[in-house]
């Protein structure tokens, strides 16, 4: 291969013809001269066509012998892209488009004759064959081109976008096809945009034939939708779902991703008759699930974002592409939860606890009450039997209501329970739903997570008053109303009653007192006059039996359990 000099006579050798210097010409104006005369001569040559042969292939280039002095060069990438093979000896149409920095002729392929006269353009036309030609200059409406007869192009199928780009096609050498033919008129006229977009089909179709699924691929992102991006991977464009973005969740394509982004990105699908390629990037990163396992436990507490709310439950994002639920029933210790969106929100920052991991079904439980501790750890402590609880009452059953004692505590009051006045039949006739009422704690069971209230417990009576107003050691009238053997029931008052223990008695002083019980009713005004008079015991000899008033001394006073034991005076 030889190499280029700039007083080369790169022309085919023909006559030598003799130059005068001018005495007063330098050796600079001489030699800008020859290269401007030189070049034009050669590449107006070279437009009609010259046949190279192919001497060199490098990793970039392969040079033509085209009969001068300097060889040309076509890019290697000309001949891959169309997936012709190239090798030393080819023999080739080419035409010359200039001269490269380095002195070598840049060429283009030709691909097709350029017809030499009218019945080859009629032929051409008739055909609807592709033919050669050179872009000469841009005219009014469009450009001219030399097919070898004058022809004119309309700018809209030069294929070019806008004035700027048609005024680069000049000196170039493109294939066009007749669209209108006047041999009377001369009247030419030629059209590139479809044959580039033949060759675009073309492309599109071998590149579908050429991408195979699972490789990886470079691309360019062309356009942004709500539900995925299209990447031009060599020709063709390729759909890159929104869901095969990143392993985390992607709201839209916009928000990670922007036109004219370059991507690496693997093949998912290839559909070669729909004309349809899947992209994915997160395929070619690592899953976040295969360290699942080993990063969240069981137990352990974590942070968290809220992505979405369903009518089940919430699922929260622990880190980029891994989500776990918080089930309805894990949200709250509270009964009152009817929907997930009563406690959270899809962008709410959350505290849960670990409660399952199943990395082979990527499933994550999360429990969001756990992270706030059980309520009904200290129930037993901060609320003993006999506390005074307030609440509103929560919801109302036909065998009780329940009250919220505390956060997610609740007690049940049940309708014997509620009202010590009366008995009624249902709750709702003495209280409704949030109503804040008083009650009194009479069992607790953490285990099976209950606690029983009273609500008449804490009205006052009778029997309160009665125990508040006497001590141990006082002396009482009462009327006994059951006698046995060993102890007698004595009623002290409207709804105030006691136990008397009595010493053993004889069989005959048992059997006078069961055949004399008297009518308890005819004695309630004698018992009255008794009571306010404190007349004391029974007369002398008489035996003990019910209906019997007499004098009692209180031996024990149990205010809790409401009991007063009394003795004989």
């Amino acid at each position: 291969m030889s190499n280029p000099s700039m007083l080369d006579q790169d022309l085919p050798t023909g006559p030598e013809s003799t130059t005068t210097n001018e005495p007063n010409e330098s050796f600079g104006d001489i030699l800008t001269q020859y290269e401007q005369s030189h070049t034009h001569r050669v590449t107006e040559q070279g437009k009609k066509g010259l046949e190279g042969t192919v001497v060199a292939i490098t990793g970039e280039s392969v040079f033509l012998d085209i009969g001068f002095k300097t060889e040309g060069t076509i890019p290697l990438a000309d001949f891959q892209s169309t997936g012709d093979t190239v090798k030393p000896g080819d023999k080739m149409p080419v035409s010359i488009k200039g001269r490269g920095p380095d002195g070598y002729y840049e060429l283009s392929r030709i691909k097709v004759e350029r017809p030499k006269d009218w019945s080859s353009l009629e032929a051409a036309f008739a055909n609807k064959t592709a033919i050669a030609g050179v872009i000469t200059a841009v005219v009014k409406g469009g450009v001219s081109v030399d097919v070898g007869m004058r022809a004119f192009m309309p700018a809209s199928r030069s294929g070019a976008r806008d004035a700027a780009e048609m005024e680069k096609l000049v000196g170039q050498e493109i294939r066009c096809r007749i669209i209108k033919l006047d041999i009377a008129d001369e009247d030419l006229v030629v059209d590139r945009r479809v044959i580039l977009e033949e060759e675009e089909r073309v492309n599109k179709e071998q590149r579908y034939s050429q991408v195979k699924e699972g490789e990886t691929v470079q691309g360019t992102i062309r356009s942004l939708t709500d539900y995925g991006a299209f990447v031009d991977i060599g020709g063709v464009d390729a759909l890159l779902h929104v869901a095969d973005i990143s392993w985390g969740r992607v709201n839209k394509p916009a928000d990670v991703l922007k036109v004219g982004d370059k991507v690496e990105a693997k093949i998912l699908k290839v559909d070669p008759a729909k004309k349809r390629i899947s992209l994915g990037l997160k395929q070619l990163q690592p899953h976040p699930w295969d360290l699942v396992a080993d990063k969240f436990k069981v137990g352990e507490r974590v942070t968290g974002t809220v992505t979405r709310v369903a009518e089940f439950g919430a699922f929260v994002e622990l880190e980029k592409g891994i989500e776990g639920l918080v089930h309805l029933s894990e949200m709250s210790w509270s009964k009152k939860v009817r929907k997930p969106s009563d406690v959270v929100k899809p962008g709410d920052q959350v505290e849960v606890v670990v409660l399952g991991v199943n990395a082979g079904d990527r499933r994550i439980s999360l429990g969001l009450k756990q992270a706030l501790g059980d309520p009904w750890a200290d129930v037993a402590a901060k609320l003993p039997v006999g506390a005074v609880v307030e609440g509103p009452v929560t919801s109302i059953q036909k065998f009780g209501a329940f009250v919220q004692v505390a956060e997610g505590v609740e007690g049940m009051v049940h309708v014997g329970d509620i009202s010590a006045e009366k008995r009624i039949n249902h709750p709702q006739e003495v209280i409704k739903v949030g109503q804040v009422v008083k009650a009194q704690v009479l069992e607790v069971d953490t285990d099976k997570r209950r606690l029983r209230l009273g609500m008449k417990q804490l009205i006052p009576t009778s029997l309160d008053e009665y125990i508040a107003e006497h001590k141990e050691g006082d002396v009482v009238t009462g009327r006994m109303t059951d006698v046995s053997s060993s102890r007698a029931k004595v009623e002290l008052g409207e709804g105030v009653h006691a136990i008397c223990r009595l010493a053993q008695e004889s069989p005959k002083e048992s059997q006078q007192a069961a055949q004399d019980k008297a009518d308890l009713s005819s004695l309630t005004s004698m018992l009255a006059a008794r009571w306010k008079s404190g007349a004391g015991g029974p007369a002398e000899g008489e035996s003990l039996r019910s209906g019997q008033i007499r004098s009692f001394r209180i031996a024990k006073i149990d205010a809790a359990a409401k009991k007063i034991e009394l003795e004989l005076a």
